[in-house]
């Protein structure tokens, strides 16, 4: 029948058959990711040197395509071998976007650079990116008052600052630019007008995230009873995320050392102090009451017409926590997912850290958090081997990126090879083509 075996017909062994089978589509599937892996490699590095050379071309709208292509590359994944190779090109072209671009060319050069800057990690490279820049930023940031531009400006200086700034003096001058930017009062500043707002809390998160930096002992206690008296002033202000910016930078202020360390007590004793001393003491007594009641007040705020609940909640949130540490010491506990792993944040200079991190790398933050050693060295976070040892994994967001034809990065190259086309074709059909009657 049919159906039936012959006598004495060799019958497979079922489990052999299976295992040659799972090993030849596992051999299989292995080669195809490989090839997979191979053509993203390629289309990554093909593409990005399509970008880089966008940057050259006088039309603006251009390199700005070119510019947000880039930030989107080095947001899916580190380019090392990229920049290896195009670090001095790359850093060159984005400052030129920086001093001759239009408003958002350099809103996208000044990101550019930031990125660069966390992907190369310490070392030379990152100094060289703070000292060729710091000039054209602060430049640029006298040039117009849009707040997108000057705040892109204000958070590239401060990745570059961070990641290469060894020495306080490095750091202390690029706070310096973003306190000119947060109250340009101060003698001859960086900012031409009053800063909007959204650029004021920007700037304070800035000067806040390099404060992380800096021993308590380096401080100047002076430019101190400055710094707390302008971010108190601040806490009064309508806009609630500046409102948060100056709390925070409060409560970091509170955490590195207590106001009396940072405004002199430690001179002498208060038995042994002048009357100048008493008096500096008073007011920086009055001065902490003043910031306390605001901050309770702060906590508790009820909602006005036209108030976003979110809003609201956020600044309830983060302002009680800063009272409960202001009056008893507790400092938030913060736990995030970075892919399968927590990372777990307890102190208000670490808090400061990944929040201005997560806002600036955006949707890059997962994927640099698990490859980037500078930002596991900073939070002292091991990722999962999962994500550091399967180098033949395509992401999702590089599949995305690089193979879906409606990515902008596939539009590119398509542009890109219709231009070779056209270019061929023009060469068939010139002066030396076959079949051209003279």
């Amino acid at each position: 029948m049919g159906s039936s075996q012959r006598k004495g017909a060799a019958v497979p062994d079922t489990e052999e058959t299976d295992s040659v089978c799972s090993s030849a589509s596992s051999s299989m599937s292995s080669h195809v990711q490989e090839h997979e892996t191979d053509e993203v490699q390629v289309d990554k590095g093909a593409v990005l040197d399509q970008c880089l050379d966008a940057l050259y071309e006088k039309r603006g709208s251009t390199r700005e395509k070119g510019l947000g292509m880039i930030i989107q590359a080095f947001n899916s994944s580190l380019q090392h071998d990229f920049v290896e190779e195009k670090f001095a090109t790359m850093l060159h072209q984005c400052l030129n976007s920086i001093k001759k671009g239009s408003a958002a060319e350099m809103a996208l050069a000044s990101h550019a650079i930031g990125l660069l800057a966390l992907t190369t990690g310490p070392g030379q490279k990152a100094e060289e990116i703070l000292k060729e820049s710091i000039s054209p930023i602060s430049d640029a940031l006298r040039s117009s008052s849009q707040a997108p531009k000057m705040s892109s400006l204000v958070e590239s200086l401060a990745i570059s600052t961070f990641v290469a700034g060894e020495e306080t003096e490095q750091i202390e001058k690029s706070m310096h630019v973003m306190w000119q930017v947060a109250n340009p009062k101060l003698g001859h500043s960086v900012a031409s007008t009053k800063s909007a707002p959204s650029v004021v809390a920007t700037a304070v998160s800035a000067w806040s995230f390099l404060l992380t930096t800096i021993s308590g002992s380096a401080l100047n206690p002076k430019s101190w009873q400055e710094s707390v008296a302008f971010l108190s002033m601040l806490l009064d202000k309508d806009d609630r995320l500046l409102r948060i910016a100056a709390g925070e930078a409060l409560a970091l202020i509170f955490e590195i050392g207590n106001l009396e360390k940072f405004f002199g007590e430690n001179k002498g004793s208060v038995e042994a102090s002048t009357n100048d001393d008493s008096r500096t003491l008073m007011h920086i007594h009055g001065l902490k009451n003043k910031v306390l009641n605001q901050v309770r007040g702060l906590s508790t705020e009820a909602g006005g017409k036209g108030s976003a609940k979110k809003d609201l909640n956020n600044q309830r949130n983060t302002f009680r926590d800063i009272l409960d540490f202001f009056e008893d010491g507790y400092v938030p506990e913060v736990s995030t997912k970075i892919g399968g792993e927590s990372l777990y944040i307890s102190t208000w200079a670490k808090l400061i850290q990944l929040n201005f991190l997560k806002h600036f790398l955006g949707g890059g933050f997962v994927k640099h958090m698990q490859e980037n050693q500078f930002l596991h060295d900073v939070f002292d976070f091991t990722p999962k081997k999962k994500f550091l040892s399967d180098e033949n994994r395509i992401s999702q967001m590089d599949k995305r990126m690089y193979r879906s034809p409606n990515s902008a990065l596939s539009k590119a190259r398509t542009q890109h090879l219709n231009k070779q086309r056209m270019l061929s074709q023009d060469k068939h059909a010139g002066h030396f083509a076959p079949g051209y009657d003279n």
